[in-house]
């Protein structure tokens, strides 16, 4: 449904979450006094005492785990696919969580209500709405605990990066530890590598998508921070024409899908959308210079906003632009 597939200065925003009397402890939260934090919707919280019975959605969960934060419950795609982790859930152990409801809609509220949350979190694609929170229930959802919404749309990926890393210090993260600094050494590597690799193949056109089974649709770089952060490194997209008041899809019939020319694509790699054997069977889509010269590679759309989720994925799409070459159309 195209509702879920695709109504989708560094720290001004979250800068000042965090208790007002202690830092946050190493490894742990705050002790004592109030909490406040501010989030991409402008909208400021505050509570008696750092939170600690946190709700988010799955990949945002996925992000705060990165950093030794943990979530009771969790909303959005978590469950296994083919029998591997679901990409939307990073390194989480969904298994051990509460889960409110995995397809667009069906958020419990009523099992929420039953975690006694101290605070929910949730990406925006874009601002003000809570993405996976239904609009119909949301007022019921926010009266139940406070809200955080992290932007994730027309801005470059660094934003949203910035923004978890403060609310998860704010939390009680440690961001001193091996893992955390391993990762954004990791993550500075990578994009290095990355500018590297698009540098040396200057002319080579890449294509987001994503398909279902009537349409395909060819992102808006500028609207997805991860594309526009791409884009600031040197990568060369096809830009998709907006089609719809959202600003993130050019729809296209499967009978136009070669419509653009691109030597690699990129392809959606969540739950949601239409897997690789279903894609082989559309005849436009099977004769497209990249998918003929195996020029693919998977799009993680909805990766989880920290250093060591994203490291791996600029890893991957460095080595593809290195290994692509350009097609004639």
């Amino acid at each position: 449904m195209l509702t879920a597939t695709g109504a989708l200065g560094l720290g001004a925003l979250l800068a000042g979450c965090g208790g007002s009397e202690k830092k946050p402890a190493a490894g742990g939260t705050a002790d004592g006094g109030p909490w406040s934090c501010k989030d991409d919707r402008g909208k400021v919280v505050r509570t008696d005492k750092t939170p600690k019975n946190l709700v988010a959605f799955v990949s945002t969960a996925a992000a705060l785990h990165d950093y030794g934060i943990e979530c009771t419950g969790v909303f959005g795609p978590s469950k296994p696919v083919n029998g591997k982790p679901n990409p939307q859930a990073g390194n989480l152990d969904a298994a051990k969580l509460t889960s409110l409801g995995e397809a667009w809609g069906e958020f419990n509220v009523e099992k929420y209500a039953a975690l006694r949350p101290d605070l929910l979190i949730s990406n925006m694609f874009p601002p003000p709405a809570l993405w996976f929170v239904p609009e119909e229930s949301s007022k019921k959802i926010e009266a139940l605990a406070p809200t955080v919404g992290i932007a994730g749309a027309h801005r470059s990926l660094r934003e949203p990066l910035e923004r978890v890393t403060d609310l998860a210090a704010a939390l009680g993260a440690d961001l001193k530890t091996q893992q955390v600094t391993n990762a954004r050494a990791r993550f500075d590597k990578a994009e290095a590598t990355l500018r590297k690799a698009a540098e040396a193949k200057r002319g080579l056109k890449v294509l987001a998508m994503t398909g279902d089974a009537e349409q395909m649709y060819v992102a808006v770089p500028d609207s997805y921070c991860d594309l526009n952060y791409f884009k600031d490194l040197g990568i060369e997209f096809v830009e998709g024409k907006k089609s719809d008041e959202w600003g993130f899809w050019e729809f296209l019939s499967w009978e136009n899908a070669g419509r653009y020319h691109a030597d690699l694509i990129m392809i959606d790699n969540r739950s949601s959308a239409l897997p690789a054997k279903e894609l082989a069977k559309k005849p436009t889509w099977a004769r497209l210079p990249a998918v003929r010269a195996g020029q693919t590679v998977p799009w993680a759309m909805e990766e989880r906003y920290s250093y060591l989720g994203y490291a791996p994925v600029l890893e991957q799409l460095a080595a593809a632009i290195t290994s692509s070459e350009k097609l004639s159309s």
